[in-house]
């Protein structure tokens, strides 16, 4: 054989080849993020970019984005799809739902890809604000991986401020710093309030959330963060601190009456009918970009001591999700809870960035000096604790949140309300508290 005819059919072979290379091409491993929208603003649009990101830098990977609604939302709609087989690969889940999974054996420790990475579960959590470890490990095992976090804060209207006479470099610190401002702020005529000094959003979730930060503000704690089994509602803290908000309305006359939703107190403030809001970092963004007035953010005012707890999201992987759909879901974990595009989503949303290198990075160093409300949720973590978690966290959350709302409306007192909501959670915790318990031999 020639050598042109050798050169020939070797180059027939080549071309041959690669008209057949896109039948063997490799299909990418596609996997979905369950992920919800818990609070104000555009981030089911910016979760979209996010991907669309993330899929450019790793063709070997399709992942799609699914809106589940809220937080309770997305644990059912998490729940309904393991249970037809369907599991996602990661979902972005509310941290404090994390222990009950775990109790439940609905999602997976992160040990073993932690440690396929060659990194200790001390040394990859230690790229985290310690104030998050707390509802992403448990027993020793990490179960979830910080993605957006957040605190309560007090919004402040400044031009009300102004006009009431009150220092906008003084914002409330304490309780009664607080009702003071909130009686000079709030606006009557005749009859009608046109302005409230304070609102406080109390439906479901939310208002939960933040009668856990006055609770421990008042010196209390909510539940035992050792044993999931365990509530304190009917607790001279929490009392004080029910009878406290309740106060606003019946004796201070400085709050509305009635469950005050989150997107209704957001747009109450931005509209100027209320002075003072309490609300999640996550709101920062949306207020940021709606508000027509200059606003100030601070922390939760105390009464006696400055505690809140953290809120917010961490991704977890569902059991079930195995070979490459589990590698691809921590890819993806791991992209999206890097310093850059923590900084990233930080800055779009609102939240606070659990990434402590985030804030390192130029970006965010010009974002903070720019906005430095963006930096008050951080300096609060000094004095953060973990969210409220236990078994069947849900029903025992709402036994609470009902008597709240009951109380709100001005249908009962704090002190029996607290009472009813201790009964309740205790009878939903009870098959936890029996199954853990020690059962010591009869002698």
């Amino acid at each position: 054989m020639t050598t042109t005819r050798r050169s020939l059919l070797a180059g027939a072979a080549l071309a041959a080849g690669l008209s057949l290379a896109p039948a063997f091409a490799q299909t990418p491993t596609e996997i979905e993020l369950f992920f919800p929208v818990p609070v104000d603003g555009q981030l089911a649009r910016d979760m979209a970019v996010l991907i669309k990101e993330f899929n450019t830098a790793h063709p070997a990977i399709k992942a799609t984005p699914v809106y589940t609604g809220s937080y309770d939302e997305t644990l059912i709609k998490t729940r309904a799809a393991m249970k037809a087989g369907k599991a996602p690969a990661a979902v972005i889940m509310s941290a404090n739902f994390l222990l009950d999974l775990k109790i439940e054996g609905e999602i997976q420790s992160l040990d073993g890809l932690v440690k396929a990475d060659g990194k200790t579960n001390e040394q990859f959590m230690g790229q985290f604000f310690p104030a998050l470890h707390g509802n992403a490990v448990i027993d020793r095992s990490i179960y979830g991986v910080p993605f957006h976090n957040s605190t309560p804060l007090l919004y402040v209207n400044v031009d009300h401020l102004k006009e009431a006479g009150l220092d906008p470099e003084k914002l409330p610190e304490n309780w009664q710093d607080l009702v003071t401002a909130a009686k000079k702020l709030t606006r009557r005529e005749g009859e009608r309030t046109t302005r409230w000094g304070i609102t406080l959003p109390s439906n479901y979730d939310y208002g939960g959330w933040i009668l856990q930060a006055l609770t421990q503000s008042n010196g209390g704690q909510w539940f035992n963060p050792e044993f999931g089994g365990e509530v304190y509602y009917d607790t001279p803290s929490m009392l004080g601190a029910l009878t406290f908000w309740s106060d606003l309305i019946a004796k201070h006359k400085v709050h509305p009456s009635g469950v005050q939703a989150g997107g209704a107190v957001s747009s109450a403030f931005l509209a100027g009918q209320s002075s003072m809001v309490l609300l999640s970092t996550g709101s920062l963004t949306h207020i940021r970009t709606n508000a027509k007035f200059p606003y100030k953010v601070a922390f939760v005012p105390k009464n006696l001591r400055n505690e809140v707890p953290i809120g917010g999201a961490s991704l977890v992987i569902p059991k079930g999700v195995e070979g490459e759909r589990r590698k691809a879901a921590w890819t993806l974990i791991n992209w999206m809870t890097s310093p850059e595009k923590s900084a990233w989503w930080s800055r779009a949303t609102g939240y606070f960035a659990p990434n402590k290198a985030a804030y390192d990075t130029p970006e965010m160093k010009a974002f903070i000096a720019t906005n430095p409300d963006a930096g008050v949720a951080v300096k609060q973590l000094d004095y953060a604790s973990a969210w409220f978690a236990t078994y069947k966290t849900v029903p025992v959350r709402k036994a609470i949140e009902d008597e709240l709302q009951a109380v709100l409306a001005g249908k009962k007192q704090p002190k029996e309300a607290l009472a009813a909501a201790q009964k309740q959670a205790d009878e939903i915790l009870r098959p936890y508290v029996e199954q853990t318990a020690l059962k010591l031999p009869t002698q």
